[in-house]
């Protein structure tokens, strides 16, 4: 049966793969919302779902609705920072949320989150789509058979992903800290997150540079060593991936041997909500260690090129 939904921010980057995945799956979209209304990308989708400016109007219209029908979920995609009160909207209408990561930008709203799902009775739902990607499953599937093995075994693992961004992204929100979280949370938070699924909890988190352009640090999971390096610089991209004209580079390296996982993200987000329509979404729990992982590095000081830090780190401090 079809469900109705809504989406707050249908403009951003990540917008068209939710109405891809609201469409995909058989569901309709009814009514979105977005303070910017250069909204084209809907024609190709959901042409007669209403659209409003004004969150005001957008409540109003969810209100008017909700007398004849209801709004089965909203989707968030949002400014990182307007996502708990996104969600608490959503909820409060009587709707289930699905929210784009970071989910919130503190560990606290988690646990205010959970107090307003009790209240309402509805489900917060978090896009961790890695989780899906069939390499990152097979992956941990690998490693939970060596674990078995050899409990005790640690990996020595290398994290690396650039996305290259122009000036435009330090002026808008995604470039402001109090904002976005800061790079760590908004390109690295959904890496985590796999990271610690595979490998465990993390038990040591330190940061070695920090930059409004750069993040880089390590961690020790239950079961991992990670060097990790996140960066929006064209410049630290490999020679290579700049002569060939891309400005995105991903590599996860294990033990020495790169896990292949560059195909299928755009179809992620469909199976996302495939799994949630499924009741087997990722909710509030599976948020919370990412979560207060990126919000430990936000407030913590870099140490420089001290340990075992990423090897990229040498581009960044020449």
């Amino acid at each position: 049966m079809s469900k109705n939904f809504a989406l707050i921010g249908a403009s951003g980057y990540i917008a068209p793969r939710h109405m891809k995945a609201i469409s995909e799956t058989g569901n309709e979209l009814i009514v979105s919302y977005d303070p910017y209304d250069g909204i084209g990308i809907m024609d190709s989708n959901f042409p007669q779902a209403e659209f409003f400016t004004e969150l005001e109007r957008f409540e109003d219209f969810l209100t008017q609705f909700k007398r004849e029908n209801s709004i089965d979920y909203i989707s968030i995609a949002s400014p990182n920072y307007l996502h708990k009160s996104h969600i608490r909207l959503a909820l409060q209408n009587g709707s289930d949320a699905i929210c784009e990561k970071p989910l919130v930008l503190d560990p606290s709203d988690i646990n205010d989150l959970k107090t307003i799902e009790k209240e309402t009775g509805k489900r917060v739902y978090n896009i961790l789509q890695l989780r899906l990607h069939q390499s990152i499953i097979d992956l941990k599937e690998k490693v939970q058979k060596e674990l078995k093995a050899n409990p005790g075994k640690t990996y020595d693992i290398d994290l690396t992903y650039l996305t290259s961004r122009g000036k435009w992204y330090f002026e808008s929100w995604k470039g402001k800290q109090d904002k976005s979280g800061g790079i760590a949370s908004n390109i690295g938070v959904h890496f985590y997150d796999m990271l610690t699924w595979i490998f465990g909890e993390v038990e040591e988190n330190i940061v070695h540079i920090k930059t409004p352009d750069c993040n880089a640090g390590s961690f020790k999971l239950k079961n991992a060593n990670v060097r990790w390096f996140l960066s929006v610089n064209y410049d630290y991209l490999p020679k290579e991936i700049q002569a060939s004209d891309v400005t995105t580079y991903r590599s996860i390296t294990v033990e020495g041997k790169e896990i292949e996982f560059s195909g299928g993200f755009k179809d992620l987000h469909t199976r996302s909500y495939e799994e949630i329509l499924k009741g087997n979404g990722f909710g509030l729990d599976e948020a919370y260690g990412s979560i207060s992982t990126v919000e430990a590095i936000r407030h913590m000081e870099a140490i420089g090129l001290k340990g075992n830090y990423h090897p990229f780190c040498k581009k960044v401090t020449g």
